[in-house]
């Protein structure tokens, strides 16, 4: 692990500007970038905490607030420590802003950040790393699929409804990337029962994608958010493991 800086910044997107969160090895040279993106919650101390987690393994993590179309973060107000409670209230709120982030306006999105991690002097040359949770991950896997040519790896941990009857569903997307997919599915999450974790593996294995497909088994989704009720320590220590491997194979 090395020394980690990091800052607030601003990215201009073709829809507006996205507040960002940017961590950072200390050390005055270039790493691979990484789009970590937020789970509905949104980027706040526990995020953070994950990111530069991760940018003291070597990585420069961009962490957007997917969701600036509705405001800076935190869109909505967040209590230190999400309950069961808690948590039908914020979505409640929440729900309206995660439907107007449809696909497209997601994908326009995506080619900003991304844009501002190849203009980084803190970021090196070659594929970009991505790593989502729930929604954040159904949104690393729709970029793997956009940007093929940006794309190395692409981890997705308790996201759900990567399977559903749309013409651009996520497992319909998976055969346009070119990068190394990963999913750690959550034991007991209703948004991604076993029956659609099989359909996926089944158009992942159909178009021929290198990819690794697990269940956490214990494990509810959200398992690796620190400050809610779903953590899961356990579950999520494999997914650091199996996060940090994929970066180093792909990155």
């Amino acid at each position: 692990m090395t020394s980690v800086h990091d800052a607030l910044l601003d990215i201009a997107t073709p829809d507006g500007v996205a507040d960002a969160y940017l961590a950072h090895p200390d050390d005055g040279t270039p790493h691979p970038g990484v789009l970590l993106y937020m789970d509905a919650y949104g980027l706040r101390l526990a995020l953070k905490a994950m990111a530069r987690r991760l940018a003291g393994h070597g990585y420069t993590v961009l962490v957007p607030n997917v969701m600036y179309r509705a405001g800076r973060a935190p869109v909505v107000a967040l209590p230190d420590f999400i309950g069961p409670a808690e948590r039908s209230e914020i979505f409640e709120r929440l729900a309206p802003v995660m439907r107007a982030l449809t696909p497209d306006r997601a994908m326009r999105d995506a080619g900003a950040y991304l844009d501002w991690l190849a203009a980084s002097p803190l970021v090196a040359d070659g594929p970009v790393g991505t790593t989502g949770y729930c929604m954040g991950g159904v949104l690393g896997i729709r970029t793997a699929a956009a940007y093929p040519d940006r794309i190395g790896a692409a981890a997705s941990f308790h996201a759900g409804r990567l399977v559903t009857d749309a013409e651009d569903s996520p497992h319909r997307l998976v055969g346009r990337s070119t990068a190394e997919l990963y999913f750690g599915h959550a034991d007991h999450d209703h948004s991604m029962p076993a029956d659609q974790i099989a359909r996926l593996e089944q158009a992942l294995d159909a178009d021929g994608v290198t990819y690794r497909s697990e269940l956490y088994e214990g494990a509810r989704h959200g398992y690796t958010q620190t400050d809610t009720a779903a953590y899961n320590s356990e579950a999520d220590q494999r997914h650091w493991r199996n996060l940090l491997e994929l970066f180093g194979r792909r990155l």
